[in-house]
């Protein structure tokens, strides 16, 4: 016979079991990749991923996120994508199944018989922090990202995170800003320690600018500084760590 829990006893398992297993904490893990196309190829290499490689991603269980090119003068023909996946484990099991997948490798040659598209790959895995919003994944449109990344003065990257969770991202939304995602890198990675790479959304670079302007006078925002650098003993962050790219996204991108 089971005897039923005192509702006291009932109403404290619930809540212990809902603080253990936030509903909205997102477990995924991220890769930024960053290909720099040969001369003369950007476009080439954006028919690819339009016409053949997001399909072929989504139909091996990876999450196409967005597709961005550096907004203005793109000399270096970067492409700027993330994708993600429920683990790395499947991440890796995904790619292996996709490169041996018939229909990428006959997209690849036929793209590639002319030359090679890609003359570099870069990525970085990432993981959200505790006080990122849920990445929504939506296409309103008009809109410019920026992506940001920040180096944190040695032993800081904690303080730094307590400062956006507590103070930034509040502020960065009052002045119009929209907060789409924080994260760190994977710990197997160089610079995990002290790395924070998060995106924005604005109507436009100089929305952008009149919004950090703003921001950056704010006297909340002044004063949580202020109180956050003398915790620390310093700036938060390096000299030159905090790096500012503007994206645009692809056509094809779902997160627009």
């Amino acid at each position: 016979m089971r005897l039923a829990l005192p509702a006291v006893a009932l109403a404290a398992t619930l809540a212990m079991t809902t603080a253990a297993t936030p509903a909205d904490k997102d477990t995924s893990v991220y890769e930024m990749r960053v290909y720099y196309a040969a001369p003369g190829k950007l476009d080439a290499l954006n028919s690819r991923f339009r016409d053949h490689t997001v399909a072929l991603f989504a139909k091996h269980g990876m999450t196409n996120v967005g597709y961005f090119v550096p907004v203005g003068d793109n000399k270096d023909g970067k492409l700027v994508y993330f994708l993600s996946y429920p683990s790395k484990e499947t991440r890796e099991k995904s790619w292996k199944e996709f490169i041996a997948d018939p229909d990428w490798k006959k997209a690849f040659a036929e793209s590639e018989k002319d030359g090679k598209l890609v003359t570099k790959v870069e990525q970085k895995f990432l993981t959200a922090t505790d006080y990122s919003p849920p990445l929504k994944i939506d296409s309103p449109g008009g809109r410019v990202f920026e992506l940001r990344t920040y180096t944190a003065t040695k032993g800081n990257l904690g303080g730094l995170d307590a400062r956006f969770k507590d103070h930034t991202i509040k502020l960065f939304e009052k002045h119009g800003m929209t907060n789409l995602v924080y994260w760190h890198l994977l710990p197997d990675q160089k610079g995990a320690e002290n790395t924070l790479v998060y995106m924005l959304a604005h109507k436009s670079q100089d929305a952008a600018k009149a919004s950090f302007a703003s921001f950056g006078k704010d006297p909340d925002w002044v004063a949580a500084r202020k109180a956050s650098e003398e915790k620390a003993g310093g700036s938060l962050t390096e000299k030159g760590g905090v790096v500012s790219e503007f994206l645009t996204p692809t056509d094809y991108s779902p997160l627009k």
